[in-house]
């Protein structure tokens, strides 16, 4: 069974329904209308290879916020002489 994106145009309420045939068009989950518009739905790539640039990204990611965490906390110690 396909998945579709609908938007309701009378309440604006965005949901996914379940259709068993392409001219078939599920009511509403919010008003029960049928007065819908059939989204563009984006299909989610899962790869190895996006998977890895995802993980280089957020490593590179988290390595200059440790690097700012450091900086401002030695910052602190600098200004903050409690002796």
């Amino acid at each position: 069974m396909p998945i579709y994106d609908y938007v309701c145009r009378d309440c604006g309420h965005e949901f996914e329904g379940f259709v068993r045939k392409e001219t078939e068009t599920p009511p509403c989950a919010s008003c029960q209308s049928e007065n819908l518009e059939r989204l563009l739905a984006m299909p989610q790539v899962h790869s190895e290879g996006r998977k890895a640039m995802s993980m280089r990204a957020a490593k590179k990611r988290d390595a200059g916020q440790a690097k700012e965490n450091a900086y401002t906390q030695r910052q602190y110690e600098l200004h903050h002489d409690d002796h």
